[in-house]
């Protein structure tokens, strides 16, 4: 069975790829920012920006003018993650009229959690975003706006994730029909969805920086399979629905990073978990969709393209995923 390799999308996924690697590869994980009363009018502050790859993002949390720093901000060891704490007196309490502004974040592709715990149990939970950079939390706080929060995040995480959509395109390729790519797409979908409740529940962990250099060598794998020219097809090609049951546990992981390593409270998980994966699904599929009839229409035009032209964007993915394996396990071997 031969593959065709559509040369537009992969060209165009490739050069996003090489100039998001350095720093968004998949650097849609959010940011987050916890603050815990811990005395009158005197928070702990956690603020934690994820580090998978090369330097955290530049994004700092400004509070209102009534806030003042009681200790400078410390840095703390953390594993893939850039985590300061430090101590915050405010006079309002972070109630009547308090906000929180993100500098920094209009320029980067993730989100913030943001968590207020007070002294007599309140938690207040928002999401600030590079469209909303803003946190006001006298602001409402009801169901529907946690729901939008959560579902955007779900859906920014997966398109913002080059290496997730490499993954998808890659499974989109070595499938040739709709019933066989439906159930392609429908074990990666269940495999990461499993995953991911298993982790966000906390019931299994995994730590990140292996999960994201795996994550790169998965799509590697499959781009050594569309690469075949011995005519013999591999596993990829024979059972492409139980490699993408495989490799979906593992980016279930990856999703669930999103979440778990917030620290979102216990009782808002469950309601996180399942908006965010129906986020995720969400950008998948309108993934899948904008894609699947591009590759119909370049298989139909095969013959107009060159040999060499067809088998250089594989290539090219391999050695992008390469490069985000030797990185990320760069970034494991200095923690280890």
């Amino acid at each position: 069975m031969r593959v065709l390799h559509p040369w537009p999308i992969f060209v165009l996924l490739t050069v996003w790829s090489l100039c998001c690697a350095p720093a968004h590869a998949h650097e849609s994980l959010p940011a987050s920012l916890m603050l815990q009363e811990v005395d009158a009018q005197v928070f702990a502050v956690r603020w934690r920006v994820p580090q998978t790859q090369g330097p955290a993002p530049d994004i700092m949390p400004r509070f209102s003018d009534d806030c003042q720093q009681s200790r400078q901000p410390e840095l703390q060891p953390a594993v893939g993650a850039r985590l300061l704490v430090w101590t915050l007196h405010c006079r309002t309490g972070l109630r009547q009229g308090a906000s929180i502004t993100f500098d920094g974040l209009p320029w980067t592709l993730i989100d913030v959690v943001v968590r207020v715990s007070y002294l007599d149990g309140t938690v207040k939970s928002h999401i600030a975003s590079l469209r909303q950079p803003v946190v006001r939390l006298d602001s409402p706080q009801g169901p529907p706006v946690a729901t939008a929060g959560y579902f955007e995040l779900g859906v920014a995480h997966i398109l913002g994730g080059v290496d997730h959509l490499l993954f998808v395109l890659c499974l989109i390729l070595l499938v040739p029909n709709v019933s066989g790519l439906f159930k392609t797409i429908t074990a990666f979908t269940v495999a990461h969805s499993l995953t991911l409740a298993l982790a966000a529940l906390e019931w299994v962990r995994l730590p990140q920086p292996p999960v994201e250099a795996t994550i790169a060598l998965s799509i590697l794998f499959l781009a050594r399979e569309l690469a075949r020219t011995d005519g013999t097809p591999g596993i990829a090609l024979r059972r492409p629905w139980a490699v993408a049951w495989v490799f979906g546990l593992l980016h279930g992981f990856g999703f669930a990073s999103a979440l778990a390593e917030v620290g979102l409270p216990q009782g808002d998980i469950p309601l996180a978990l399942l908006l965010f994966n129906v986020g995720v699904e969400a950008g998948q599929i309108a993934f899948v969709f904008a894609v699947y009839p591009v590759v119909r229409l370049a298989r139909r035009w095969r013959q107009a393209v060159p040999a060499w032209a067809r088998s250089l964007p594989v290539y090219v993915v391999g050695s992008v995923a390469g490069f985000w394996w030797l990185q990320r396990m760069a970034t494991l071997l200095r923690i280890v």
